[in-house]
């Protein structure tokens, strides 16, 4: 069953990386070209830092998922690691279950978060800030459900065994 977990929480990070990596190749040429435009063309065009702001906030909230499949976020474990392991397990379960609860909060209330941006509009594209605001509930779902499965995947051995080392045997 663990499988299961870790194979649907690989396809769906892979699909993030995926748009991540064209958020971050869309944030570059918009930059760039606001830079050829102040420097060189003069156009004088009003969106590309408007446009840069927005696709780095989708691109950053959308990159939490990822390193909550990678295991990779911060996490201060000297303590943790003193426990004995089933204290440690129950208590790294307890903290994803904490984290659950956060992001389902999130999520939840950055709802009406984006119900608030429809009937403003962003003044140099003049679209609504729906789109914009809806990286905050979207990520956080997002987060939520990777933080589902690999809590179930790992069932707090990440310290012990984290599911992206490479192990020593694999290095020679």
């Amino acid at each position: 069953m663990s499988d299961w977990f870790a194979s649907a929480s690989s396809r769906i990070n892979s699909v993030v990386e995926g748009i991540v990596a064209a958020l971050m190749l869309s944030l570059v040429l918009d930059v760039w070209l606001g830079v050829i435009d102040r420097y060189y063309f003069h156009w004088q065009l009003p969106w590309p830092e408007v446009l840069a702001r927005y696709l780095m906030i989708w691109a950053a909230l959308l990159a939490v998922s990822s390193g909550i499949a990678r295991r990779d976020h911060i996490g201060l474990t000297a303590f943790v690691m003193m426990l004995p392991i089933r204290l440690r397990r129950t208590l790294l379960i307890a903290m994803d279950v904490l984290a659950l609860a956060l992001f389902f909060y999130v999520a939840f209330f950055g709802i009406s978060f984006v119900e608030s941006g429809a009937p403003r509009q962003a003044m140099i594209f003049g679209a609504s800030l729906a789109p914009f605001y809806a990286a905050i509930p979207v990520a956080a779902a997002l987060s939520s459900v990777q933080l589902m499965l690999v809590l179930f995947r790992d069932l707090g051995t990440h310290i012990d065994e984290p599911p992206f080392a490479v192990k020593a045997e694999e290095t020679l």
